[in-house]
C-alpha cells in the first residue's frame, strides 16, 4: 500500500512541476517578445507549446495558466484573462482529444497546427471583435467596412501568419523534443 501511495505522490508531484514549467516558459516568452505578442498582427512565439497538448492533457492546464499569466500585461485587461484563457483551454482541450490516440508525432503536430490556427484564431478573432464592438478600453479597430461578420474576418486573416510562423517553429522543437523526451509521460 506504501509503494502505490508512493509511485501516485510521485506521478503527482512530476505533472504539476511540468505544469508550473511549461506555464513559466509560456509566460516568460510572451513578457520579452511582449511588443510583437499582443495586437490584432502579433508574433506570440509562446504560441508554438500549443503542440505538448497533443501529447498529454496536462499541458492543457499548463498552457492556460501560461496564458492568463502572460495576457496579465494585455492591453485588452480583463477581456484576454477571460476569453483568452478560456480559447486557449478550449484549442489545447480539442486538440488532446483529437490526437491522444495518435503515435506520430509528426500527425500530432499536423492535428494541433490545424486545431489552433482554425479554432483557436476564430475564437481570438471573436474576442477582439467583441472587445473592438464594446469600445472596451485597449480595443483596437479591424479596418473592415461592415458588420461583426466582415470585422470578425478581418481579425482572422491578421491573426493566422503569425499564429502560423509560432506553430512551424515550436513545431519542430516539439517534434525534435518529443524524439528525446516521453512528453505522454
Amino acid at each position: 500500500m506504501q509503494k502505490n501511495l508512493t509511485t501516485t505522490n510521485g506521478r503527482q508531484a512530476h505533472n504539476i512541476t511540468l505544469i508550473a514549467v511549461v506555464a513559466a516558459i509560456y509566460a516568460a516568452i510572451t513578457f520579452v517578445i511582449q511588443p510583437i505578442a499582443f495586437g490584432p498582427v502579433q508574433l506570440r512565439a509562446s504560441e508554438g507549446l500549443n503542440h505538448l497538448a497533443a501529447w498529454n492533457k496536462r499541458y492543457v492546464v499548463a498552457l492556460g495558466i501560461g496564458v492568463f499569466i502572460a495576457n496579465l500585461v494585455s492591453p485588452l485587461g480583463w477581456i484576454d484573462w477571460v476569453f483568452g484563457t478560456l480559447g486557449t483551454v478550449i484549442m489545447t482541450g480539442v486538440t488532446y482529444l483529437l490526437a491522444r490516440r495518435v503515435t506520430s508525432a509528426l500527425i500530432k503536430i499536423i492535428i494541433s497546427t490545424v486545431v489552433v490556427s482554425t479554432l483557436g484564431m476564430a475564437i481570438l478573432a471573436a474576442e477582439f471583435t467583441f472587445a473592438f464592438n464594446i469600445g472596451a478600453s485597449g480595443a483596437f479597430p479591424s479596418g473592415a467596412k461592415g458588420g461583426l461578420m466582415a470585422q470578425w474576418l478581418a481579425y482572422y486573416v491578421s491573426l493566422v501568419p503569425g499564429e502560423l510562423a509560432s506553430l512551424i517553429i515550436g513545431g519542430v522543437v516539439i517534434y525534435a523534443l518529443s524524439k528525446i523526451v516521453d512528453l505522454s509521460k
